[in-house]
Order: structure tokens, then C-alpha cells, then sequence
């Protein structure tokens, strides 16, 4: 994390363009076209959106909360979105899932150019950058194309469907002069940076453990049962499935419950992935070194390919241990207070965007001190918002990377970054899969003890999409 790094939401807000573009580059060597591009303190950055659903539409609001921005571009394959028209969705979108169906309707200060097809948006000429929203399995490719393309680039977590995808795009980042930032929303929280600073210089001592878990009870129906149906037909089905392998369309699949498909997603990587990306910060691990898990589908009698009842345990050379639960057919809070825990021999830590509570460790058998820290409480200072996160989180992040669009800086949560936690959701699946305690070498990355699991690391892509 750069060292320019701002707490308050007012300070993301009002810091935009402190460092002139092009007097601070950094580590990037940009070519004389590269650097004509750079936006100025006063310019307004040109921004195309790719995929503008349920999260899509979020972001692009939260960009255009922005003074530096301007919308030049949109991009979907699904024509109401396209068109930011919501009476013209499916109703049975409206009737299933009325709250991911995002409601449109932006008043767009200039007339956004409007695609179907990522590759037409990414050769106009006149975009800075883009924002990528689209579901996991596309981000790869879109943000390869992208970074050839000569944008810069935000894209949406989970980074990556395979673990394969996600160093050929770090690669392909590392090879170029872009920024490319990834919506790991707890790396702009004032709470989590805060953390990331004291608990590695020891504010609960040493920690052994640390736990989170994603709980919602979806019994008895799950995303329910559904046939092979022909799509809307302003839905483009081909599109959407991409590199995937063709099946048929089903409702219970796009726009948004592919989170519940093996293909697409999966729910360690949709929640897991934000709670491992906090956690690893604080404990500033990089990547396990084995991994267990065990779970599948326990309860829930749907269409879906995940579990809905999952353990995993990742086990560090530095031998600590972090602990992930998936529980989708009960309910109830694991921690008394936030979302994730780290146990220390000083105390126990528990977090959440709000704020944090540190309990102190009490004595256990044989030792003579009563407690070696204060009890501390600390409340996130910005607001919260209607779905309960804070508002210094994912503007947090938008802020940053329209800054370093400008300074040239790396942003709070770099690809690199951004790979290493959507890994925790690979290998997670991974070990599921072959019911083996893998065995994981975070420099060559790959698993030292099953080629099965390695055979897992990657797909073969659908023609004509490549990686």
C-alpha cells in the first residue's frame, strides 16, 4: 500500500490530482502515447463500464458520486441494462429476484456510447479507463484485453474463476504501464487500514488463529429447480457463457444466480474472498502452504453445484491457521460482535467495516498475570450505509484508483494482491473437490502431492476465446 494512504472519506474525495500526472511516476516507464493520456488535476477521466447488472450498476453510481469522472461508455449483453431501462427486464427477473435487478434510470450528464460487445468499447480511442463488473469467469480475459488496449483498469472481485487466470493477468499487468485496481472493498476501510498497521506490530500479540464465515439460510428451496429454457430474447446466452463450455439457459442461472455454479462462481469465492483478503492483511501471510476441506451439499435440495455447508482450514509456514465456514442452511452470528476473528495471546480481535473490539486474553492454566492489554472499542467514523457497510469502503477504493489513474501510484489493492485472496477461493474449491490436504507451493503455484488438484488450476476456454 502506497504511502499517500488517507483514512476519512473527505480526504479520498478531495484528493484528486495532488500529484501532477507525470511527476510522480513510480516504478512505471510509460510510453510518450501512455503519457499523453494521463489526465490531469482538473481533466475529467473518461470511464466505460463493462457489465452494469446488480454490482455494475453499484459501481457505476458510485463512480459518478465522483467530480473527475465522466461516463463515455457502457457496456452489456443484456439489452434493459444496456438501455438503463427497467421496465423492459423479464418480470420474471422482477418477481425472483427484485433486489439484484438494479433500478437504472442515471441521469447521465453526456450521452454515453453504448456496446453489446467488450471489444468495441475497449477500441474507442477517447476512454481513460474502465470498470469491469461482468461475472467471474469473463474478468481474465476483459481485463487482458483491456491492459493491451491501453486502459486503466477497475475490476470487481472475485479477481478470477481459476487460479491459472489469475497470475497470466498479473503478467500481463506487470508487463505494461497501467493501473489496475481490484474491489477488495475492506482495502479502502478506515477500520482495516488502521488494523493493518497495528495488529502485525503486535496490538494482540502473537496470533495462532484467525476465523470467519459466510451464513445465510437459504433452506428449504436454495435457488430452486429449474429446465432448460430459451433465454429472453434480448438476452445474449452466447455471450454471457463465453469461454465456458455451452449448456442451455436456465433462469436460475444469469443474470445473477450464477454465484451458486461451480462454472461461474461459487459463494467461497463471492464472500470468502473479501474475509481472506482482510485477514491475510492483518496477519501479512501471502499464501497458505496446505489447505483441508471438507463439506458439500448437506441440506439444500436444488440446482446448485456448491455446498451449502463448507469448512476449510489454510495452514501457514509461519504456522498460523485460518479457519473459513460456509453455512447456507442455518443462521445465527458466529462472533458476538463483527464478521471475522483473530485470536492472539495478548487478546482476541473482532472486525467488521464498522469499527473492531479487542477483548483481552484472560490466564490460562499455570500462568500468574491477570490480563496484558485493555479492553478497546473503535467506531468507524464515516458513515454506514443502507446494506450496513461503510462509505469510506468501496468509494474508498474508487477514490484511490481515480487518484492513481492520475499519480501513476499503485493502488490500495493492486492485482498482485488481488490474486493472492481469490487464490484462498481456489484452493478452498480445490481441495473439496479431490478430498485430499493439498500440499500448495505459493512461489510456483502449484500443489506438490496431487496432479489431480493441478489438473484443477485451469479449463480449456470454449472457441474462439483464449487466454
Amino acid at each position: 500500500m502506497n504511502s499517500k494512504v488517507k483514512t476519512t472519506r473527505r480526504e479520498f474525495i478531495t484528493r484528486t490530482g495532488i500529484v501532477t500526472a507525470g511527476v510522480t511516476l513510480g516504478a512505471s516507464s510509460l510510453s510518450a502515447a501512455s503519457y499523453k493520456r494521463i489526465p490531469g488535476a482538473n481533466d475529467k477521466i473518461n470511464m466505460g463500464f463493462i457489465g452494469i447488472g446488480n454490482r455494475g450498476s453499484q459501481l457505476l453510481n458510485l463512480f459518478m458520486k465522483q467530480p473527475d469522472i465522466e461516463v463515455a461508455a457502457l457496456c452489456d449483453i443484456y439489452e434493459p441494462y444496456l438501455l438503463r431501462d427497467r421496465s423492459k427486464v423479464d418480470p420474471r427477473y422482477l418477481k425472483t429476484m427484485p433486489g439484484q435487478v438494479p433500478k437504472m434510470g442515471e441521469n447521465f450528464p453526456g450521452k454515453p456510447a453504448k456496446y453489446n460487445d467488450f471489444r468495441k468499447l475497449l477500441e474507442n480511442k477517447n476512454i481513460d479507463a474502465v470498470c469491469i463488473a461482468t461475472p467471474d469467469h469473463w474478468h481474465a480475459i476483459q481485463v487482458i484485453d483491456a491492459i493491451k488496449a491501453g486502459k486503466d483498469v477497475y475490476v470487481e472481485k472475485p479477481l478470477t474463476n481459476t487460479l491459472v487466470e489469475g497470475r497470466k493477468m498479473v503478467n500481463a499487468w506487470e508487463a505494461s504501464d497501467r493501473v489496475v485496481a481490484v474491489g477488495l472493498n475492506r482495502r479502502g476501510n478506515t477500520v482495516y487500514q488502521k488494523l493493518a498497521k497495528e495488529i502485525p506490530a503486535g496490538k494482540i500479540g502473537k496470533i495462532s488463529v484467525a476465523r470467519a464465515a459466510r451464513i445465510s439460510n437459504m433452506a428449504p428451496d436454495g435457488i430452486g429447480k429449474l429446465k432448460p429454457e430459451q433465454p429472453p430474447k434480448d438476452f445474449n446466452w452466447d455471450m454471457w457463457l463465453g469461454p465456458r463450455a455451452y449448456r442451455p439457459y436456465q433462469y436460475n442461472i444469469a443474470p445473477y444466480m450464477f454465484r451458486w455454479w461451480s462454472d461461474y462462481s461459487s459463494q467461497m469465492g463471492n464472500w470468502g474472498v473479501h474475509y481472506m483478503d482482510a485477514i491475510r492483511w492483518m496477519m501479512g501471510e501471502v499464501a497458505p502452504v496446505a489447505i483441508t476441506a471438507t463439506g458439500g451439499k448437506y441440506v439444500l435440495d436444488h440446482d446448485a453445484d456448491i455446498p451449502d455447508t463448507m469448512q476449510v482450514t489454510f495452514e501457514f509456514a509461519s504456522k498460523k491457521i485460518i479457519s473459513f465456514c460456509i453455512y447456507e442452511a442455518c443462521s445465527g452470528e458466529l462472533f458476538p460482535y463483527g464478521e471475522l476473528e483473530l485470536r492472539g495471546t495478548k487478546g482476541n480481535l473482532y472486525a467488521s467495516e464498522k469499527g473492531y473490539r479487542i477483548v483481552p486474553a484472560s490466564k490460562g492454566q499455570f500462568q500468574s498475570w491477570s490480563k496484558q492489554i485493555e479492553e478497546e472499542e473503535y467506531k468507524n467514523p464515516n458513515q454506514t450505509l443502507d446494506d450496513g457497510s461503510s462509505a469510506d469502503s468501496t468509494s474508498g477504493l474508487i477514490r484511490n484508483f481515480l487518484d492513481c489513474i492520475k499519480s501513476r501510484q499503485k493502488p490500495f489493492c493492486t492485482l498482485e494482491d488481488g490474486h493472492r485472496s481469490t487464490s484462498f477461493a481456489h484452493l478452498a474449491n480445490i481441495a473439496l473437490a479431490t478430498h485430499e490436504r493439498l500440499r500448495w507451493d505459493p512461489d510456483k503455484e502449484r500443489f506438490t502431492n496431487s496432479e489431480a488438484a493441478n489438473r484443477l488450476l485451469q479449463y480449456e476456454y470454449r472457441s474462439p476465446w483464449k487466454l
